[in-house]
């Protein structure tokens, strides 16, 4: 089935890179920048956009996670204006996936059929939601998968080849390898275990499996690429935001940051196979 992210991941492939994922929380930090941000990403060579539902409760998240979805929280951002901005990014730019990334309670309180319907009449093609489990599917993950988005599943260290099939079983898109237990932010220890936990999913299954969590470098990207079919950085863009913020307000170093930031990454999983 051709989907914007299956093509996105094998348009990389025949390029023979992995792809690079770009997470940026929506309404970050107000919602006039956030949308410049997010028709920036593609221009400076982010693949995939990764786009963060803010939520007042963010368990898995890190500090600059968490400060980006409380500036975007106190600059008026709700889901119902984050699925407007990517209507609005779809205006402009209708081959770049978007994955909406977050936490169940906002979908909840919105409504889970209206929200999927919002999210595909919008153009999102995926979502990734960190407290639903395999075991609670028929809350979002079926109904998800029968409107036509991708559900995007984690896995992570301890998801062993017990738990696997389970945490498999409906996903779509992609598989989403957090690269160690705990937060957002943190350094991977070790990234030979990473490239080890990628063959042993992919000995699973057909999908692409991406890695995130801890990717902070150009050098980076091009390591833990160099093994698996895509990389997601986060924290590292988030972080780069706040940066450039004056007494919390945007400047003219906000977009420009962060665009310089993708470019290097981008220049990262160029060279990871090279």
């Amino acid at each position: 089935m051709s989907t914007r992210i299956a093509d996105r991941f094998a348009a990389c492939a025949a390029e023979g890179r992995p792809a690079l994922g770009c997470f940026v929380m929506a309404g970050d930090p107000d919602f006039k920048t956030s949308t410049e941000i997010l028709a920036a990403l593609p221009k400076a060579g982010a693949d995939m956009i990764e786009f963060g539902m803010p939520f007042s409760d963010p368990m898995a998240d890190g500090v600059a996670v968490q400060a980006a979805g409380q500036r975007a929280l106190k600059a008026g951002m709700t889901l119902t204006r984050t699925i407007a901005m990517v209507a609005e990014f779809r205006k402009l730019d209708d081959v770049t996936p978007i994955v909406l990334m977050g936490y169940y309670n906002p979908i909840y309180s919105y409504g889970v059929d209206k929200f999927l319907a919002d999210a595909v009449a919008a153009g999102v093609d995926g979502l990734i939601v960190v407290d639903l489990p395999p075991e609670e599917d028929a809350e979002l993950c079926l109904p998800a998968l029968a409107a036509g988005l991708n559900f995007i599943r984690l896995t992570t260290p301890t998801t062993d080849d017990k738990r696997l099939p389970a945490v498999l079983a409906n996903t779509s898109g992609f598989v989403y390898y957090v690269s160690m237990t705990g937060i957002t932010g943190a350094a991977i220890k070790s990234r030979a275990a990473v490239g080890e936990a990628v063959k042993r999913i992919k000995a699973h299954t057909e999908l692409p499996v991406a890695v995130g969590f801890g990717i902070k470098t150009a050098d980076d990207a091009a390591t833990i690429g160099r093994d698996s079919d895509g990389v997601v950085v986060g924290s590292v863009l988030v972080s780069a935001i706040g940066d450039s913020l004056v007494d919390g307000k945007a400047t003219d170093k906000t977009v420009a940051s962060i665009r310089q930031r993708v470019v290097e990454l981008a220049e990262g999983v160029r060279r990871a196979r090279s």
